[in-house]
């Protein structure tokens, strides 16, 4: 294991991002609403399901067979999954234009070709994700239950954030 893994995995120890995680997110997500990095990375904007306010946080987009999805690295425990959930879905991504979105929730059974897909374009997520990127879609079946995957959906009726 590389030092940098150790690094990465210590931003999120306890699978919630530390006070420097949330510093470093933060302007990431600024940057990447701007569309200034790469394609693949983006603002996601989802109402707090609590607070009701807006929460922002960058993303990698995982591409496959023409559709377009996220993963939770850090699983079941993420913040944004479970906003995402309370609010069905609803969300907007940025990327140099906003972009109103519904974030549809795929089966376990769908999810290991899209994981391993995500590693190969994710590199931060490689360590919180307990598989090798090149591994075979049988070892991505066993954790496929743990990293929840959502389908991005576009032109359908959502409330903006």
């Amino acid at each position: 294991m590389s030092h940098y893994h150790d690094y990465l995995r210590w931003l999120y120890r306890g699978s919630r991002p530390n006070r420097f995680a949330r510093l470093q997110n933060s302007a990431s997500a600024a940057v990447f609403a701007r569309g200034v990095l790469p394609r693949r990375a983006a603002s996601l904007e989802v109402r707090g399901r609590k607070s009701g306010r807006t929460v922002t946080l960058p993303v990698v987009i995982a591409d496959l067979a023409g559709e377009r999805y996220l993963v939770s690295m850090l699983g079941e425990g993420a913040n944004w999954v479970q906003h995402v959930r309370a609010d069905r879905g609803r969300a907007v991504l940025r990327h140099g234009k906003s972009e109103t979105v519904t974030l549809e929730e795929v089966p376990v059974v769908d999810r290991p070709a899209i994981l391993r897909r995500y590693l190969d374009v994710a590199p931060g997520a490689r360590p919180h994700i307990p598989v090798s990127r090149g591994a075979p879609l049988e070892d991505f079946e066993r954790v496929a239950g743990q990293f929840p995957v959502f389908h991005i959906a576009v032109g359908q009726e959502s409330s903006s954030v």
